[in-house]
């Protein structure tokens, strides 16, 4: 992980064979800046949340989408087409094929007409597709977890601040006004002073796209489906539909399940309530049940329990109820509460209480694909910023870490290591299968 390529040497060696997007001139669009006050967005991974991710940012006239990326070609196709269907309507002449698709990212890094990049792939590729996209130039917004592990966090963080680049990362509850007013009302002391935070999480798998169990045979990859592509640095395995798309994230290989899918978000909230946003626990403690057997081999139910070095305990856990509740010795506040309209209160009034100009304020944003574009081109940091991301996602990895080891952790949140630990340490990066690297 410590050797760099430039971005050349990255496109020479790892893109033999592919052809860089050739340029285009585009028609203008009714309502849109001129082409110089524009942003050319090109979206990778348009599945799923990518696919509402690529809608949010079509909706945006200071952006035009001009290529679409995903290894699966039928939903490079189908995302296109609705690009060109989009942009369509907003011609004199009610035509417009204007999107480029392609299977392979590295595509897209080399195109000097895309300014900024959306990532929606699976969590095993965020950091190399971020990475070389900075490198390239590019600005990024990056769904969550930010990153598979500690070290490729550090170095999306390490790229951004390198480069220059902005990065917004997808944890969009803090773009959400009730959740912020919350936790300035947390930050300010007004629930007292807070001993406890309980996170709860789902527990067991939620399987979609077919009815998969157990240790599904091998099958024949698909013509339309890069299958190598989509294991990018992960180890080779046999393809089986059960592995792609949305349940990758129940193999460790490439996510940590609900733990960091969710844990991503909910621990994101966790830390901006307590002010720990860009640091972290200082120990953990882990109980989790891992599947025995079959292909999904993620945790299916845990109980993380982070101190810090405040004295605040953070419990993460699958037998909490769900969502993110605050407790202080005057009070609490519970984001989230199953059947809650978002935000409930030991208080009805407390909720009512408003910031006042001595107080902490928290950065605002009302959308959070709208912030990015804003700092995008103001160069502003994000409300979700690569070193934010980094840390809501790597307690959720150290949390992991804990449950795979089947012990408790010293956690040192300024040098990100486990003080005289090796074996815990070795978990916190992990090989990348040629020919990907950082």
């Amino acid at each position: 992980m410590a050797h760099r390529l430039t971005r050349r040497d990255f496109l020479r060696r790892t893109a033999a064979g592919s052809v860089a997007f050739p340029l285009l001139t585009l028609p203008r669009l009714r309502g849109e800046p001129a082409p110089g006050d524009r942003l050319a967005m090109a979206c990778i991974g348009v599945g799923g949340r990518g696919r509402g991710d690529m809608s949010a940012f079509l909706h945006d006239p200071r952006v035009r989408v001009v290529a679409v990326c995903d290894v699966d070609r039928r939903r490079a196709e189908s995302a296109a087409g609705a690009v060109d269907k989009a942009y369509a309507d907003k011609t004199k002449s009610g035509s417009y094929k204007g999107c480029r698709r392609t299977q392979d990212f590295r595509e897209i890094l080399a195109a000097d007409d895309v300014d900024c990049i959306m990532i929606a792939t699976p969590d095993h590729t965020h950091a190399l597709i971020a990475v070389h996209a900075m490198r390239a130039g590019k600005d990024v917004y990056c769904e969550k977890p930010l990153a598979y592990s500690v070290a490729e966090g550090q170095a999306i963080v390490a790229a951004a601040e390198t480069y220059g680049r902005i990065l917004q990362t997808g944890t969009q509850r803090r773009s959400n006004s009730r959740i912020r007013h919350a936790c300035e009302l947390i930050r300010n002391g007004y629930i007292g002073e807070v001993k406890t935070v309980r996170v709860g999480l789902p527990r067991g798998f939620q399987i979609r796209q077919g009815p998969f169990a157990g240790n599904p045979p091998a099958q024949p990859v698909p013509e339309y489906f890069d299958y190598d592509k989509w294991l990018g640095p992960a180890p080779l395995a046999p393809y089986t539909p059960a592995r792609c798309h949305f349940n990758f994230r129940w193999i460790l290989a490439y996510g940590e399940g609900y733990i960091s899918d969710w844990g991503a978000h909910y621990l994101d909230v966790a830390h901006w309530g307590i002010g720990a946003d860009r640091s972290g626990p200082v120990g953990v403690t882990s109980e989790a049940t891992f599947p025995e057997d079959g292909l999904y081999d993620a945790p299916t139910d845990f109980h993380l329990v982070y101190t810090y070095a405040s004295g605040i305990t953070v419990i993460c856990s699958t037998r909490e109820t769900l969502g993110m509740r605050f407790e202080g010795d005057a009070g609490w506040i519970h984001i989230e509460k199953p059947g809650s309209a978002q935000v409930v209160a030991s208080s009805p009034k407390l909720l009512k209480q408003t910031i006042g100009p001595g107080e902490i304020s928290l950065p605002a944003s009302r959308n959070h694909h709208v912030n990015f574009i804003d700092c995008v081109l103001s160069r502003r940091e994000t409300v979700a910023p690569p070193v934010v991301g980094h840390r809501s996602a790597s307690v959720c990895h150290i949390g992991m870490i804990s449950a795979r080891l089947g012990r408790p952790l010293r956690w040192d949140p300024e040098a990100e290591i486990f003080p005289e630990d090796p074996a815990a340490n070795r978990l916190l990066f992990r090989p990348m299968r040629a020919p990907w690297i950082l």
